[in-house]
């Protein structure tokens, strides 16, 4: 049963990228704190102050080490997800009910070696290219409604040939 103070609790504002390569697959990353089959986009807070964007940016760059990227869409509107009562409580001290994000559709024009994980600290600890559809099927429980809304969303750009990518 989940109580009402978890229930008032505020949504983390945060942001949401789906990165898109030459071949209109996209990025996932294994998590290292939630088991060997939990897959996500990267994604993160918002800072005090800082324009969505912005966080998107920074984000994508903390996580993947990735620059070489040009934004393409975004949702309008904020898509949010509880968090399982005892996540809430060991990730965020119980500050937040879950999240709230903006999501952002990127192009990745660089090149691979471009990305780096960080290492031992790393929100991730392994990546693949893999269809927009599939990580449906790879996203933990809780964020399955979200990645359903983003994958229907940016479905589109799969079938886009961008010719700033192609050869």
């Amino acid at each position: 049963m989940i109580n009402k103070k978890f229930n008032n609790l505020p949504y983390r504002p945060c942001v949401g990228i789906v990165l898109f390569n030459k071949n209109n697959q996209v990025f996932i990353g294994r998590r290292n704190n939630f088991g060997r089959q939990a897959w996500q986009f990267p994604q993160g807070g918002i800072n005090s102050g800082e324009e969505p964007e912005a966080a998107a940016l920074r984000e994508l760059e903390e996580e993947t080490n990735i620059k070489t990227v040009r934004i393409v869409d975004r949702t309008k509107e904020w898509l949010y997800y509880d968090y399982p009562p005892t996540t809430s409580v060991q990730s965020f001290a119980g500050n937040y009910r879950g999240q709230k994000q903006i999501w952002f559709a990127m192009r990745f024009f660089g090149n691979e070696d471009e990305i780096d994980l960080g290492g031992w600290s790393a929100e991730f600890d392994d990546w693949k290219w893999t269809s927009l559809r599939s990580t449906i099927t790879m996203i933990i429980e809780f964020k399955k409604n979200v990645y359903e809304r983003v994958v229907s969303r940016f479905s589109y750009l799969e079938k886009e040939i961008d010719p700033n990518l192609r050869n």
